[in-house]
């Protein structure tokens, strides 16, 4: 394990020199790489350098047991059990850092929540979980953008997405992906019933750059009215927009804006 803990090390002092260089730090798409790189890298470092120091403080207690000093070898005795135990812990945490991780896992992600059955109670409930992943985003140090939105009637969201950007976001998130469920009375319930409302979450690891041609004939244009406030420019006039990439079937909406 030493061996691989080793050139973990000798990597990460690679990438402490490499982002010193000029030429790195200006290629903002490198440098991030490389920054995020590091970051991962580094607690991997600070564990193995832990690790090292419990192993010299346990061989440095073993070598007390045979000193003369007869205090000396009673607080050698004390010590070892404490850092053998400590020993196996920093070993346990070690190997699960060098499991192989998810390559997505380091990734920014797209937050997706649609309101499911459930009707108005349904959209509410989604604005109780685009709150609640908001706040723990704001918790973790993340930063949050709000992509599009679209309002339940009573509050709420019929759907919303949000672009999450920090470290490990996609690996700490991607478990949320899937239906969620709620029993209560809502708001919106006047006799008292107890409603169940499902709510469905998507999870989307950020998408890499990529040189791409786009060629005009393969888009296709589709227009239709917008719903929700905005008077009779939204409601009589056709101010939302599709492109649809033909050959990809990649959809591209807009409607907050004329």
């Amino acid at each position: 394990m030493f061996d691989k803990l080793d050139a973990i090390k000798a990597r990460f002092e690679q990438l402490g020199i490499a982002l010193t260089n000029p030429e790195i730090v200006s290629d903002n798409k490198k440098f991030s790489a490389l920054s995020k790189e590091y970051r991962s890298v580094e607690k991997i470092v600070h564990a193995r350098d832990a690790y090292a120091k419990t192993l010299d403080d346990i061989e440095f207690n073993k070598e007390v047991l045979n000193d003369n000093d007869e205090e000396m070898r009673e607080l050698a005795k004390q010590e070892l059990p404490v850092l053998e135990a400590q020993k196996e812990q920093q070993e346990k945490e070690l190997r699960n850092m060098l499991i192989p991780k998810d390559p997505y896992d380091e990734k920014n992600a797209i937050l997706e929540i649609r309101a499911g059955t459930g009707g108005d109670e349904a959209s509410l409930f989604a604005g109780d979980l685009l709150r609640m992943y908001l706040k723990y985003c704001e918790k973790k140090g993340w930063k949050t953008t709000l992509l599009s939105e679209s309002e339940g009637t009573v509050g709420g969201y019929k759907e919303v997405q949000v672009e999450v950007q920090g470290d490990d976001v996609y690996g700490t998130l991607k478990f949320e992906s899937g239906v969620h469920r709620v029993q209560r009375v809502p708001d919106t319930e006047s006799q008292g019933r107890v409603h169940t409302s499902a709510v469905t979450v998507a999870i989307m690891p950020e998408a890499e750059e990529v040189d791409f041609e786009l060629k005009e004939s393969d888009v296709k244009m589709e227009t239709a009215r917008s719903g929700g406030a905005g008077g009779q420019n939204v409601n009589k006039v056709e101010t939302k927009v599709f492109l649809t990439h033909k050959p990809t079937g990649i959809v591209v909406m807009c409607q907050t804006d004329r």
